[in-house]
């Protein structure tokens, strides 16, 4: 970890512990602490396992995905993967720094950089398929309840939606339309060439070019391979369910058993939409914000609700970079070189 991560890590602390504060500005610490000891612990718990159990499924998937490809891929190393991935989103604008953390995580395993990168972009395109169609459902059940809370900022919502459907379509012309999407995408980085240094500009092109190729040919030798991307769909929609049921689960270890389960899970998938919007690393205050506006109607004691708010974010923010951090002191274990094969 270099150390200017190592400062924005720091940053990205202090910035939470004043945000809490700010949101505790008018509420005695006394009430917090009483409204902390009689949350229900098993409750709390269960909100708990969710987010551990989302981070193994991603384990599981990246295990699936490298095990087609390398033998003798462990769970441990596929365990550090999302964990890693945890620190760097949580530390980087747009959650950017994950993937070329993922990527370097999984070097550090002994895979190559071409395989790892071919993994790490289909695991991308099936997240990103699966947050679109959970957040259609969510958007024809809550939207109208959002809209309420957040009024103008609801809109971010739709927005940011637009975002990742755009990003999925981008994918899929890459898989189907390969050569008219590489002729597309040259047409609009030319533009670029009036504002840019021309060695500068190459090195851009080359390495767009690369991806796109590198995708391409990974989605060539998976087409075949429906059974295993359908395992792969279908863990990642439990893996992003536990993730959005938390919030329920807190809401339940503070007493308040009555809210519906669908409203409040589709309510948190539209939350964690808005916070993809925000550039501050981890969509620090803009996350808090949401979930106080959204969730007031629901949690009507000020102090349980801003309570209900620190609990959610260090269990879906906080935790994950522990994790991060604890996943870059354990020591790898390297694939045997002689048992890698490319299960073409």
């Amino acid at each position: 970890m270099s150390r200017r991560n190592k400062w924005v890590l720091a940053v990205m602390l202090l910035l939470g512990i004043a945000i809490f504060a700010y949101s505790l500005r008018d509420i005695k610490f006394s009430v917090l602490i009483n409204d902390f000891v009689h949350i229900n612990f098993w409750w709390f718990g269960v909100a708990v396992l969710c987010m551990l159990i989302y981070l193994g499924l991603e384990a599981w998937i990246v295990k699936v995905f490298i095990s087609d490809r390398i033998t003798g891929f462990t769970f441990k190393d596929a365990l550090r993967i999302p964990m890693v991935e945890q620190l760097f989103n949580g530390i980087t604008p747009f959650s950017s720094g994950g993937q070329p953390a993922q990527l370097i995580a999984l070097m550090q395993t002994g895979v190559d950089a071409g395989k790892a990168s071919s993994v790490l972009l289909m695991k991308f395109v099936v997240y990103q398929s699966m947050i679109v169609i959970n957040f259609l459902f969510a958007l024809l059940i809550g939207f109208h309840s959002i809209q309420d809370k957040l009024h103008a900022l609801a809109w971010l919502v739709v927005f940011g939606f637009t975002i990742h459907f755009a990003v999925i379509v981008g994918l899929l012309m890459v898989m189907f339309w390969y050569a008219f999407t590489k002729k597309m995408v040259g047409v609009v980085l030319y533009p670029m060439r009036w504002f840019m240094k021309p060695a500068r500009f190459d090195r851009m092109e080359a390495n767009i070019n690369e991806k796109i190729d590198s995708f391409y040919a990974e989605s060539v030798r998976i087409s075949g391979q429906g059974k295993l991307m359908l395992r792969v769909f279908v863990i990642t929609f439990f893996q992003l369910m536990f993730y959005y049921l938390i919030p329920y689960f807190i809401m339940l270890a503070l007493g308040y058993t009555s809210a519906s389960i669908v409203m409040v899970t589709s309510l948190h998938i539209l939350i964690v939409m808005v916070i993809s919007l925000f550039p501050i690393p981890g969509g620090s205050g803009g996350a808090e914000y949401s979930f106080e506006m959204i969730f007031r109607s629901y949690i009507t004691s000020n102090s349980k609700l801003v309570l209900a708010m620190i609990l959610w974010r260090l269990l879906t923010y906080y935790l994950g970079m522990l994790a991060g951090l604890i996943a870059m002191v354990i020591r790898p274990d390297k694939v045997v070189e002689e048992k890698n094969q490319v299960n073409d």
